[in-house]
């Protein structure tokens, strides 16, 4: 088995490394003037098992574009080098919000991207938190294990007291929550309530603001797959705690944090926000990590996720939030 991780993925890729008790396979990568670039696996994959981990963030070094790129490229090299088998292992999968058509002649970028990732020779491909999990389950062909962040964050959440409601930012976000209350209430032993808030999005303007749901003398648990510009998040939290909330906490597998989110983040209607490291929260000011802001590690969840898939075995706990 190799496991190589492109660009500034490396040191997310170490720690999964790290947990497969391996090290990173070397490989080259080298940038041009004009701005193109290539990389190259420097070990013998000839008729192995090749892991290739790289996140589809934008930015600071270079776009999600550039980085899918980067990976299709060094996926298609590692075919034509011989390997057995070759997946794409991308903590945070660019394009995945956009898996519908809402208006005419919208594109389906998730099914672009999937074509993209197929005809270049990938096996399999494994991601964690989609925007949509049935979108991006039939936008491929080839294998897709999602991993779920259920068992990522709820033993965080284990030591809160009192009255409990998961709720949605968003109608289109009700199973996520509805799955993460069901986890939650099981790991407790007690029962959590839900709510969701209504939302709708055209170009560009959110609105609605009917709360669905009795969070009165409860902590909220608003839970998504992303918090981008941190809108919705702390418009869901001042409507929960208009309704007598207790406190709000945010919980979203990848924190993207654009444009204002700083100020959306420091809002005092969220008290805790808690993300995996499948994106750096590099925009952030750094005062807000720790002190507002919790990185949670997803390394070792990936490093099971290859090990069972490199070994033969089943992933469902891994895919159902364990």
């Amino acid at each position: 088995m190799h496991v190589f991780a492109l660009g500034d993925s490396h040191g997310f890729g170490k720690r999964v490394a790290a947990a497969l008790g391996t090290a990173l396979a070397p490989h080259e990568e080298r940038e041009f003037e004009d701005g193109e670039h290539k990389a190259r696996p420097l070990a013998e994959v000839r008729g192995g098992d090749a892991y290739v981990l790289h996140s589809l963030h934008g930015g600071p070094a270079a776009s999600p574009n550039d980085k899918l790129c980067r990976l299709l490229f060094f996926l298609g090299a590692l075919r034509d080098a011989g390997a057995a088998r070759v997946t794409a292992v991308i903590p945070y999968l660019a394009y995945a919000r956009k898996d519908r058509r809402t208006k005419p002649h919208d594109p389906v970028t998730t099914r672009y991207v999937a074509q993209l990732l197929e005809v270049v020779g990938t096996d399999a491909v494994v991601t964690l938190e989609v925007h949509n999990i049935v979108a991006f389950e039939n936008a491929f062909r080839c294998r897709t294990v999602h991993l779920d962040g259920r068992a990522l964050f709820a033993p965080r959440l284990a030591d809160l007291e009192g009255p409990l409601v998961v709720a949605s930012p968003d109608p289109g976000g009700v199973k996520r929550a509805q799955l993460f209350r069901e986890h939650l209430e099981r790991r407790l032993g007690r029962e959590v309530g839900a709510a969701f808030m209504e939302k709708r999005r055209s170009g560009g303007v959110v609105s609605g603001d009917l709360l669905v749901g009795e969070v009165a003398g409860a902590t909220v648990i608003v839970v998504d797959d992303l918090i981008a510009s941190g809108g919705t998040m702390s418009r869901a939290a001042e409507a929960c705690l208009a309704r007598g909330a207790v406190r709000v906490i945010a919980v979203a597998a990848h924190g993207l944090f654009t444009g204002g989110a700083a100020k959306a983040i420091g809002s005092p209607a969220l008290e805790r926000v808690l993300v995996a490291d499948s994106v750096p929260p590099f925009r952030l000011p750094p005062a807000l990590i720790g002190s507002r802001v919790e990185v949670l590690g997803a390394a070792p969840l990936f490093a099971e996720a290859i090990r069972r898939l490199h070994e033969g075995g089943s992933i469902t706990d891994l895919v159902e939030g364990g």
